[in-house]
């Protein structure tokens, strides 16, 4: 039965015709035309940096398009707010992290009641007056974007590093505090990475970072010496190769700084010692093509996660410390096919598994005399996060559990006598009642015969009778894979009656090693085949009815149901693809882009091969939209976005609108912000429910109330 469209009256009003000005593009025999080249402004890379340097004409496009979304959803006001509402109502405003402890000292992030930001704290470990080291609130300003990277404190708990992006396109500014007066030094490093941010010396007399280039690219490990001119900062390693990225960190231990180099397949990793920053670094085992390494250390040794020799799905070596080298590599948990070691968490006198198999996560412990035991759980699906701490002399290991229907569950747990103990429930304000849900794990038949794992979460009421729309999400790029968290932010959809549904489709490491390399290059079109079959499956098992089922992806994610989309526009009730990567062909055929290079792992190299190119072409969205009848369709986009810049889904959007039928098509781009949208706690929940409000009006459910 054919759904009513619930977009009828937006199909009447004009939307915005972006003026086509067509760009003729020669690639291996073929002509392109790209009406919308446009759209991307020549000055990007200012504009990454100054979001205010976007030329005229363009901010005139994207202005108008935001208009026309406003337009077109402007009944959905007030659900937002209730949907905006509901989630907020299930956030504990006032929250507190479990502390880690540190030598003399514990570690702590909180949030105050209505605040947006973290602020990092520590008390005596004994017992004793909390201090605020960091308060993201008052450290905001009045900047329209925020966001806070990593906070790390000196190893002798005076100073305290921070990293702040004020614009959103991760050039991130990294500043040091006095912890005793809360005053700021003069150092001011700029353009630094903040995953890495600042990763201390020993001494504590400097910090090594890592420096972005002007292609956005992280390329140089320096290290700054506080009180020095940050432009005089040595450099310790340069990374020669455009497609390799940089990060830098410590090792638990406190020993060894480690740098590690890699793209998407391929990794190199290089030591020196944290007492003498002034050394030049050791290369541990140069770089091999398809071989990844890791590297911990502990005691005399090196513990290195590696997929060498053939072990797909890695495995766990060690080497001594002082010789490294490949050729001293020995096994110490030997590769199993099927079983993913994810992690290693390496203390003085045990080692940590995060072990994945069949989409589930496992932990499991060994200790120096050679016991090993698994820490077990029950759920069908469930998330398990290895909090490693500041400890390295320590039996105590942290770990926190959820599941779909279970919100947080935080442990201490002693390695020694295996017992568990339960620190912090997460709470739900608003009250949470997790029998009223069902958590279910189902698979899904692949065109090839692969079994597809799906997690689905439902209300236990709710009839499985193939009326039911459904939200189904997914991922499936660069061996990611989307955990069966507590997402609390999804149940107002629920509640409403909709099942949502992830699926683990090959790209991701699901079902391992093997899952991620079927699901990338020549086979990349295995990630979509699996995803439609996910959609099939929720159809065919009537958990979901038939153009009842709304597709949702970010970045990768939003290519995933981009390429769908092209392949079943007849199958689904409606697309949000948030900053999606959907230019996929053009982008990855320009490599003065910022990670152009080290996609060419991921995808192909259509620059240099024909074949690779017919790859891309044969899946590549903004390539393949079909002059057919398509559903509503919403992108969203982020203008200092680096990751996947805003003409992907601007020029994507520009052309469903000229090409296919149907829709609406709308775009919603954040001028103020980059690739994860708002920093900001609550203004990332108004974004979201932007999204849910669009799935729900998309299968007729917006004018229904909360059950």
């Amino acid at each position: 039965m054919k759904n009513a469209d619930p977009f009828a009256a937006a199909r009447a009003r004009a939307a915005p015709a972006i003026e086509r000005r067509p760009k003729e593009i020669r690639q291996h025999g073929e002509v392109r035309i790209d009406d919308y080249a446009w759209l991307r402004a020549e000055n990007w890379r200012e504009v990454l940096r100054d979001p205010s340097a976007l030329p005229a004409d363009i901010r005139a496009a994207l202005e108008a398009e935001n208009a026309y979304y406003e337009a077109v959803v402007a009944d959905l006001a007030p659900l937002r707010k209730a949907l905006f509402e509901e989630m907020r109502a299930r956030i504990k405003e006032d929250d507190e992290s479990v502390p880690l402890p540190d030598g003399p000292w514990r570690y702590w992030t909180a949030y105050r009641k209505g605040g947006e930001y973290p602020v990092f704290k520590r008390a005596p470990r004994e017992g004793g007056p909390e201090q605020i080291l960091f308060d993201g609130d008052r450290e905001r300003g009045d900047g329209a974007f925020f966001n806070i990277g990593r906070v790390a404190h000196s190893p002798d708990h005076r100073l305290l590093a921070y990293a702040v992006d004020r614009v959103g396109s991760e050039n991130y500014v990294i500043r040091v505090r006095r912890i005793e007066t809360s005053e700021d030094l003069p150092d001011r490093v700029e353009r630094a990475d903040g995953s890495s941010g600042a990763v201390w010396a020993a001494d504590g007399s400097g910090f090594f970072y890592v420096e972005r280039d002007d292609h956005q690219r992280p390329k140089r490990v320096r290290f700054h010496r506080l009180g020095a001119d940050p432009a005089a900062d040595r450099v310790v390693y340069e990374e020669p190769d455009d497609g390799f990225f940089l990060h830098v960190s410590k090792s638990l231990s406190g020993a060894f700084i480690f740098i590690e180099s890699g793209d998407h397949t391929t990794s190199e990793a290089r030591f020196l010692p944290a007492d003498a920053s002034e050394e030049a670094p050791r290369l541990i085992a140069a770089r091999e093509a398809g071989v990844e390494y890791d590297v911990e250390h502990q005691g005399e040794r090196f513990v290195i996660r590696t997929n060498a020799d053939g072990a797909v799905d890695f495995k766990l070596a060690t080497a001594p410390v002082a010789a490294p080298g490949r050729e001293n590599w020995r096994d110490l948990v030997p590769h199993r096919p099927g079983t993913l070691i994810v992690k290693a968490a390496v203390f003085r006198d045990y080692i940590v598994r995060l072990e994945r198999r069949d989409a589930l996560p496992h932990l499991v412990v060994s200790s120096a005399d050679g016991a090993e035991y698994e820490i077990r759980f029950k759920e069908a699906a469930y998330s398990l996060g290895l909090h490693q701490g500041y400890e390295y002399d320590t039996q105590t290991l942290r770990f926190a559990y959820e599941s779909p229907a279970t919100p947080t569950e935080t442990y201490d747990f002693d390695m020694k006598t295996r017992r568990r103990r339960l620190l912090k429930v997460q709470e739900v304000p608003c009250g949470h009642d997790r029998s009223r849900y069902v958590v279910e794990r189902i698979h899904a038949r692949a065109p090839d015969g692969e079994a597809v794992p799906i997690t689905i979460l439902r209300l236990k009421k709710q009839k499985r009778d193939g009326s039911a729309p459904a939200l189904l999400y997914g991922y499936g790029s660069y061996g990611i894979t989307i955990p069966a968290d507590f997402f609390s932010s999804v149940l107002p959809l629920v509640d409403r009656g909709m099942i949502y549904a992830v699926a683990h489709v090959r790209g991701g490491t699901a079902c391992g090693r093997r899952w991620y390399l079927d699901g990338k290059l020549d086979r990349k079109m295995n990630t979509f085949t699996d995803f439609i079959a996910c959609a099939e499956a929720l159809m065919k098992r009537k958990y979901a009815a038939r153009g009842k089922v709304v597709i949702y992806g970010g970045s990768a994610g939003g290519l995933l149901v981009g390429a769908c989309v092209n392949m079943r526009p007849d199958l689904f009730g409606g697309v949000i693809a948030a900053v999606p990567f959907v230019d996929v062909l053009n982008t990855v055929s320009d490599p003065s882009l910022p990670l152009t290079p080290p996609e060419w792992n991921e995808w192909g190299n259509p620059v240099e091969s024909a074949e690779q190119y017919g790859w891309i072409r044969a899946y590549s969205p903004y390539e393949n939209v079909r002059e057919t009848d398509y559903p509503p369709i919403m992108a969203t986009g982020g203008l200092a976005d680096f990751r996947v810049t805003y003409w992907e889904p601007a020029k994507w959007i520009a052309k469903l609108r000229r090409v296919a039928r149907g829709g609406p098509f709308v775009l919603r781009m954040n001028m103020e912000a980059g690739h994860g949208g708002a920093a900001a706690r609550f203004e990332r929940l108004e974004e979201r429910a932007h999204l849910y409000a669009f799935a729900l009006k998309c299968v007729g459910l917006d004018a229904k109330s909360r059950r």
